[in-house]
């Protein structure tokens, strides 16, 4: 089998070698690995690193460039060169631990014959060994039910079946460079579900530079995509045992992201969703407000 390894970098030459180690110490006779990499406009020494490492010849390198437009342009992209039955998206920043391919080929030999499975989901650890959230609860478990249902915390790594992974894209709205994944993972929700393992299988060393340190700000610049992703959630997904506190969260959150995109208000598909948004939408504008002057570009 073969494994196809998707990383959209910009300017992160000084990080992509713990990455690049970590595939040559999983590789196998067991099993292919394919990098394929999307320098999305970098002004370092990105492309002479990867031309280095190609020249050596270890494992097998594509490398593309792109003019500036965020990681989930550079994913969709990548997505008609991959070539191998599992999908990793990996973040340069991002590497894998020892044996995680091993696991990953373990659990994919298993549930090969099953046709409603999109996803093996795994556990991210941070550069100290520490957890980055909870384990899982459940043995199979969607996206969506796994943070509003199951108590689900923190991030987890992604094993994509390429067969199924190349159905879906990143959606972006008003030419916007980010939207959270789970806008897309939710969508493969409603067919397919996700096989969870307690085990580690990736690395993560946040930058000070990168979407997550920097949220609130990748909130105000990318609204749509994010009003979007809130009002399909209320409109779409099954809110059956999601609990109060949760729904609020959302609820909130689509309020905040109709101010940030200028949205005068929209009706949802429960009443009930309906009415809290009703009670809510006032307080909830004089926060957006706040949020949106506190955190807006200088």
């Amino acid at each position: 089998m073969k494994f196809s390894i998707l990383t959209a970098t910009y300017n992160r030459a000084k990080c992509l070698p713990k990455l690049y180690e970590s595939l040559i110490k999983n590789k196998s006779s067991n099993y292919e690995i394919e990098w394929l990499i999307m320098d999305d406009g970098s002004k370092d020494e990105t492309e002479n690193l990867i031309k280095d490492y190609i020249a050596k010849n270890k494992i097998e390198i594509k490398f593309f460039k792109q003019q500036n437009q965020g990681k989930m342009t550079a994913i969709n992209n990548l997505a008609q060169y991959v070539t191998g039955e599992i999908w990793i998206e990996c973040d340069s920043d991002d590497y894998f631990t020892d044996g995680a391919f091993d696991k990953i080929k373990d659990l994919y030999e298993k549930n090969k014959e099953r046709k409603d499975i999109y996803a093996f989901a795994f556990l991210k650890i941070d550069q100290n060994g520490n957890n980055m959230g909870n384990t899982f609860k459940k043995e199979e478990t969607t996206m969506f039910d796994l943070y509003f249902k199951d108590g689900g915390t923190g991030e987890k790594a992604l094993a994509f079946i390429t067969e199924v992974r190349k159905k879906y894209r990143y959606e972006l709205e008003h030419n916007e460079r980010f939207v959270t994944e789970a806008r897309m993972y939710h969508k493969m929700d409603k067919d397919y579900k996700m096989i969870c393992n307690n085990e580690y299988m990736m690395v993560c060393e946040y930058q000070e530079e990168g979407y997550t340190k920097n949220i609130n700000k990748e909130f105000v610049n990318n609204p749509f995509g994010y009003y979007m992703y809130f009002y399909e959630i209320l409109n779409d997904m099954d809110m059956k045992g999601v609990s109060f506190g949760k729904r609020l969260y959302i609820i909130k959150h689509f309020i905040l992201f109709g101010y940030l995109t200028g949205q005068k208000g929209k009706n949802v598909s429960t009443f009930f969703n309906n009415i809290l948004i009703a009670i809510l939408w006032i307080p909830g504008r004089i926060k957006s407000k706040k949020f949106m002057n506190i955190n807006k570009e200088s």
